[in-house]
């Protein structure tokens, strides 16, 4: 049985008010919010160690959910979050903004994949059967998921999460996927984890505050861009806000950006994209630094160019 693990998170502080950092106004997402685009009508699944769901800035977001853990007696339909990772990353993609979180897309859908557990460790088994999950749910409204953020990763290959990842590609739902944050080397290193290094998936490193690398970003070949992952302040358990840094941080702006690309292309159009359509409108939306492409990949993510 492999195991896949939520990765390690950098937790700042609790805290009771934001930072004095905005990372939305680091992606310029204020504009496209004047535009009326805040990811109304798409979901977007979050598999990870469930979420608080009864903190008030998930009422109304959530519109389905599934737990593939042994917790709570292995109940189906509790994924309730034991952990915090899974509701600080669901937070960053959507929220009711009662207290201006970090909310990327806050009129977005949340599917909810519980596949960890209280200490953020799961089988890849799991995720593999949360993948065709998620893809193949359909809500009482008839909703589907659109994109999947996947915080987590295994240091080893799995053919089966291999054709999970290429499944999804092939229907046009991307895997969002954090590198992971075990960097300790220099710009030269290589840190490979799975699902994000697989070429099908979108691979997301984090940056700092100054827009350079973050100091644990892992980096390699298949990287696609970078987002804002130092010091972001989420959700958290028992209704409370915490400010946490990592790559699991980043790989939920960029879900939620892509939840604001569907929306808006997609009326314009009057069609669903294709994958290879969302993920060409997605990097146009990033803007190349210093640094090689095994780094950065297309570069940091950025709204500031969106046209609508």
């Amino acid at each position: 049985m492999s195991i896949i693990k939520a990765f390690p998170i950098f937790e700042e502080k609790e805290l009771t008010s934001l930072d004095s950092y905005d990372p939305l106004k680091a992606i310029r997402i204020q504009k496209v919010w004047k535009k009326g685009l805040k990811g109304k009508g798409i979901t977007i699944a979050v598999l990870d160690t469930g979420i608080d769901i009864s903190h008030p800035e998930f009422n109304g977001r959530i519109v389905g959910g599934a737990n593939f853990t042994d917790e709570d007696d292995a109940n189906f339909s509790n994924f309730k979050d034991y952990n915090g990772h899974g509701t600080h990353v669901a937070g960053i993609i959507s929220t009711n903004n009662l207290k201006e979180t970090t909310s990327v897309a806050p009129e977005a859908n949340l599917f909810i994949g519980k596949i960890l557990d209280k200490d953020g460790t799961g089988t890849v088994e799991n995720l593999i059967n949360a993948i065709y999950y998620a893809i193949n749910w359909r809500g009482k409204n008839n909703e589907k998921v659109r994109a999947l953020c996947l915080s987590l990763g295994t240091k080893e290959k799995h053919k089966g999460l291999y054709e999970a990842v290429k499944y999804a590609t092939t229907l046009g739902v991307p895997i969002i996927s954090a590198s992971g944050n075990d960097r300790k080397g220099d710009i030269n290193s290589e840190d490979l984890r799975y699902p994000s290094s697989y070429n099908e998936s979108i691979q997301v490193g984090a940056m700092d505050k100054n827009f350079n690398l973050a100091s644990f970003s892992n980096i390699n070949e298949n990287m696609d861009l970078l987002a804002p992952g130092v010091g972001i302040t989420s959700t958290f358990l028992d209704g409370k806000y915490k400010s946490m840094s990592g790559t699991s941080m980043a790989s939920p702006f960029v879900a939620g950006v892509t939840a604001i690309i569907i929306q808006q292309i997609e009326a314009e159009l009057g069609r669903e994209l294709t994958g290879s359509e969302l993920y060409a409108q997605l990097i146009k939306h990033t803007k190349k630094n210093k640094y090689p492409f095994k780094v950065e990949g297309n570069g940091m993510l950025t709204l500031e160019n969106f046209q609508q």
